[in-house]
């Protein structure tokens, strides 16, 4: 067993972009919303343009794990807010930026100055609504118990949110539900909730023409907009500071909202509403365009074979053998089909994340392909492993014991009765793995890994029903297809009387 999982380590250090031989790229992170998502696409095509090799990793989670992975080394640069640096990740308010940046030194971290715009959190609701009740500041919901609050995860949870917020204003409301942020604005249009936290530069405030509930009791502090980069990585890459620093000062609220308006509401591509920018503002041409779906499509599903095949194959490698020990032997099988089966349990999303810490120890990249191979081959084991158990406890009694009889070795038992007889079920066990690893494998795009499961992010983040489908249909057409390849494999691999 070790020396399978020393094959697939080793197998994943060398597929994986961490084990590239080429220059190491500047990897750039950006959060699950918009505005995140463009500022690192601006920061990417700046480096581009500066002949520093740079990538990056879109939508790749909230906070903790940004924060959390640039730490580790799993990406340079991100950009971040100083109240929710104070806030959530220190936990300790500053003089000034100075200060700030003196204590993210310590930990290894750099900081530019301020972008040179707020985007604060704020409460918003339908003017209609908001009218028929008489509300208009945040204290005015005091007065209302029954509203339906919808807070993005982060909001719900962080301190300087609703937690903080409901004791700052005495609010008791009890129809409370955490909802993704893009999901939000289209819950309010159906008066599924009556108010949702926004973020002060969100091009859906116009475009739904919300209404903002003043902050009359100044709770919400602000949140300056800068880069966080690693030092080690302006060590390796010199002129990192000084192309992160030309955007200090530089990017206006009125700026960033249009750039914000183009991505979401004109369905821009990120892309290009940051070349946009770049060519406007700095007068540098990136030449960046977004990439046509057909050549979006063969991207995404060269990335998603490669999780889907790669897994399974070293699944298969484990599982089988597995799955025999597990028949041969009655109580390690016990314990085999135990463990895998409480491997099958643990939540997809829960097990890509659980994955990233112990990947950084071991010297892995926690992001990428290497988390999600892994979370596939774990969630292929119990499919395979129940397959050759139950193959094998299918075989005649008779035949084993005549095989006995007769004096043939254990290895001519194995090759030559027990395993075309068991073939079937282990196929079949296989099969279902494969077409389970076919749908799985869209989540690893939350890890960085790519795959089909990109475009279903970026529609759910853009409100798109094309970039949703773009994702969904190639996915299930290739669970189809699988599907139809054992199939047919079948013919060729079992026996005609089996196949009867």
């Amino acid at each position: 067993m070790k020396l399978f999982f020393e094959l697939l380590l080793f197998f994943l250090a060398i597929f994986s972009e961490a084990g590239a031989l080429a220059q190491t790229p500047v990897i750039v992170g950006s959060k699950k919303f918009t505005e995140s998502v463009v500022l690192g696409e601006v920061a990417r095509q700046m480096l581009i343009q500066n002949n520093v090799p740079a990538k990056h990793i879109a939508e790749f989670g909230g906070t903790s794990i940004l924060w959390n992975a640039l730490l580790a080394g799993n990406i340079d640069v991100y950009p971040e807010y100083t109240s929710t640096i104070e806030e959530e990740l220190l936990k300790h308010k500053h003089k000034d930026l100075s200060d700030l940046q003196q204590n993210l030194a310590k930990m290894g971290i750099g900081a530019t100055a301020k972008l040179g715009f707020n985007n604060t959190y704020a409460l918003g609701m339908k003017k209609t609504r908001a009218a028929q009740l008489g509300i208009s500041k945040i204290s005015d919901l005091s007065r209302f118990r029954e509203l339906k609050l919808g807070w993005s995860e982060e909001f719900l949870q962080r301190r300087d949110g609703w937690p903080g917020l409901k004791e700052k204003y005495g609010l008791y409301q009890t129809q409370v539900r955490g909802i993704d942020h893009d999901v939000a604005y289209r819950a309010l249009q159906t008066e599924d909730i009556d108010l949702m936290d926004l973020y002060s530069t969100d091009a859906e405030i116009q475009y739904y023409d919300l209404l903002i509930l003043q902050d009359n009791l100044n709770y919400f502090p602000r949140y300056d907009a800068l880069y966080l980069y690693r030092l080690a990585t302006a060590e390796r890459e010199p002129k990192l500071r000084e192309i992160l620093n030309q955007f200090v000062g530089k990017i206006t609220e009125t700026e960033m909202i249009n750039m914000n308006r183009r991505a979401k509401v004109d369905k821009v591509a990120s892309e290009e509403v940051a070349a946009t920018f770049l060519r406007e503002k700095f007068f540098i041409d990136t030449n960046q365009k977004a990439a046509g779906r057909t050549e979006r499509l063969l991207a995404r599903t060269k990335e998603h074979l490669k999780l889907v095949l790669f897994s399974l194959f070293f699944a298969i490698l484990v599982a089988v053998p597995l799955g025999i020990i597990a028949e041969k032997k009655t109580g390690l099988g016990r314990l085999i089909l135990w463990v895998t089966g409480g491997i099958q349990t643990i939540p997809s999303l829960a097990l890509l994340v659980i994955l990233i810490k112990p990947l950084n120890i071991i010297g892995l990249t926690g992001i990428g392909d290497t988390p999600a191979f892994i979370a596939l081959f774990l969630y292929s084991l119990l499919p395979i492993v129940r397959g050759a158990h139950t193959g094998f406890q299918q075989i005649p009694l008779a035949l084993r014991e005549t095989s006995e009889v007769i004096g043939l070795s254990f290895k001519a038992r194995l090759f030559r009765i027990d395993l075309p007889l068991a073939l079937p079920t282990i196929l079949s066990g296989i099969k279902t793995a494969a077409v389970m690893n076919v749908g799985f494998a869209t989540l690893g795009a939350l890890v960085g890994a790519g795959g089909y499961g990109q475009p279903i992010l970026t529609g759910i983040r853009l409100d798109d029903y094309s970039l949703i489908l773009e994702g969904a249909v190639p996915s299930a057409i290739l669970a189809l297809a699988v599907q139809q390849l054992f199939d047919f494999s079948e013919k060729f691999l079992v026996s005609p009387g089996l196949r009867k």
